[in-house]
Parts: structure tokens; sequence; C-alpha cells
């Protein structure tokens, strides 16, 4: 069952609507809020890219391999393509001996016009290295190569690399992962289907440390202060989670995942955010996101322009705007 989460205006008329689920929850499960059904298991996507780097910290292999706080910040990301997110992830690389070669992610255009541009102005094609998940696959080989696991094939799932990521994804959230909720992400791993709940349960623990053992605890904790100080490697410019973990910092780590799925940990309050808009618009899961964290974070100028974003024309003339319904 969906509810209404946010309203599309076009002059002072409702043009279309996005329908979905969202939920509030604290770090044992308690729910706060809820709207729409939050036990319906959707694929957690690119929202758990930190969880999934949390094996990379609590390991030591990070420390061992002297990645600092802006490789984590990127092995958290889904970022736009620019060349400081290539630079990142190739020196990640290079920590473990490794290159681009060894990716397994894929190749796309970056994401960022300015990026696009870019390389099409030097005659370049995009390699993994401007692939959004770049930063995340630079991780697993990272660890791969400190375990000393083999890097071919780190994206299948009964690689070691992705049995231990799955096996922190699985405590962080309550959820038994097998063959019965996976399937295949954008970028190759596995992906797995799960409630909204047990999502948000899982960014509660990761944004305030309870219910984690003391490393993962720590590593949560690590990755945090990561993100909170380069918010612009976890997506880019102007992208909803860079603006909003600029404008609150450590209060709010906020990650996108495809198909209109967003999270946003409040690490003061002990709760998380996870927002699903069943037709997998990001404007839709981001306004109605954004206008939940208001609760918590207090009215802002930022939310209030995060939750009600306006629609230009070609001319930027204005003609309307989203409105949460939530």
């Amino acid at each position: 069952m969906n509810d209404l989460l946010v309203e599309v205006l076009r002059g002072d008329q409702v043009e279309s609507r996005h329908v979905g689920s969202a939920v509030v929850a604290d770090a044992t499960g308690r729910v706060v809020f809820a709207a729409g059904d939050v036990e319906a298991p959707v694929f957690t996507r690119s929202t758990v890219k930190a969880l999934l780097a949390l094996p990379l910290v609590e390991s030591g292999a990070a420390d061992r391999l002297g990645l600092d706080d802006q490789a984590l910040a990127l092995a958290c990301a889904s970022h736009v393509g620019l060349a400081v997110h290539a630079e990142i992830a190739a020196g990640m690389l290079a920590r473990a001996g490794r290159d681009v070669s060894c990716l397994e992610c894929g190749a796309h255009w970056p994401t960022a016009r300015e990026g696009q541009v870019a390389l099409a102005s030097r005659g370049e094609q995009p390699t993994a290295l401007h692939n959004n998940c770049s930063g995340k696959h630079a991780g697993f080989v990272c660890l791969a190569c400190d375990s000393g696991d083999a890097v071919q094939n780190y994206i299948r799932p009964e690689h070691p690399v992705m049995q231990r990521t799955t096996a922190a994804l699985a405590r962080a959230t309550d959820t038994i992962l097998d063959e019965r909720n996976r399937a295949v992400d954008g970028c190759g791993i596995p992906t797995y289907a799960m409630g909204l709940r047990a999502l948000a349960t899982g960014f509660a623990r990761f944004g305030s440390g309870a219910g984690l053992d003391g490393d993962t605890a720590e590593a949560a904790r690590r990755l945090r202060h990561a993100v909170a100080a380069h918010p612009d490697l976890v997506a880019g410019p102007g992208r909803f989670d860079t603006v909003l973990m600029q404008e609150f910092g450590a209060r709010a780590f906020s990650k996108m995942g495809a198909e209109g799925l967003q999270v946003i940990a409040l690490p003061e309050h002990g709760l998380a955010i996870a927002v699903k808009c069943a037709d997998g618009a990001a404007r839709g899961a981001e306004a109605a996101a954004a206008s939940l964290a208001s609760r918590f974070l207090g009215e802002h100028d930022t939310l209030w322009r995060l939750s009600r974003p306006v629609l230009r024309n070609w001319t930027g003339t204005e003609v309307g705007a989203l409105r949460p319904a939530i």
C-alpha cells in the first residue's frame, strides 16, 4: 500500500503526484512515523554504500593502506564523475598496488555536465573511474588486496569481499540476505531487498552507533566524519546529498539510491528516515525526505528549498513546484 508523498504543482494546480512509503525509526526498530507499507521489500541500491564500507574501516585495511578521509568519503559515494572524484578513486587503487583495469563496475559518462565537457573537450572517453560507484568499488579492491583475496570477480556474491560486506549489511539491518532477496545492482554487485523500516533501523545505528559492537560503531563514526568533512565527494555540486550535508555537517548523513530511494540518518536524535517513491522518481523521494528531516532539524531555508524545489521551463521562468503531502 502506498501513501501520497508529494504533489507536483503547475501554477497553483496539482499536475501529478508521487506516492510511496516513508518511515522514521530508531536503532531498535521502533517506528516513530510511518506512511505506506514500511515492511514491503525494496531494493536498497546505493543507499547502503556506507554500510558496505564498514568492513574496509573495521578490519584495519583503510589504516594499513593509508586511506584518508577523502577516500573514505568516496567509498560511500554516488559521485557525479568530476576529475576530483576520478583522481581519488585512482589514488585508492594505487594504495593497493592496482589501477583502473581491475574495476568491475563498468564505465559511463560523468553525470555532471562539467565532467562530460571536460572529457569531451580533450577527446577522451570515460573509464570506470568516472562511474558513480568507482569509490565503492575501489574500496572493495582495497579490502580484497589487504585480505590477500583475489581481486578478480570481487563483485560476485560468493567472493570473500562480498561475503563480508553483505554480512555487515545484514547485521546493521537485522535482515536475512540471500538468493531469495538478491538481484544485481547497476554497478554489478549484489543488491538486496528489505523493508524500509529495516533500512531506517540500519541507518539509525550507523548514525548513532547504538546497536553496533565497539569496532563497528567506531568504523561508522569515522565514515560519518569523513563524509561530513567532504560532502562534495559523496555526490556533487547542487546534488541533494551534498547540499544537505554541506548545510548540516555531522548532524545529518544523507544518501540517495536509484529508483526513488532516499535515507537520512539523524545522529543527534538516534533516528533515521527512509523514503521510497513508488514511481522511482528521485525528486519525490528527496522532497519527502527533506520534509521529514525538518521535523527534527528544525525549519530551515535549505530544508525548505529541498522539500519544495521550484520547477522552471527552458527560459528559466518559474512554472511550478513540488509540495510535500506527508
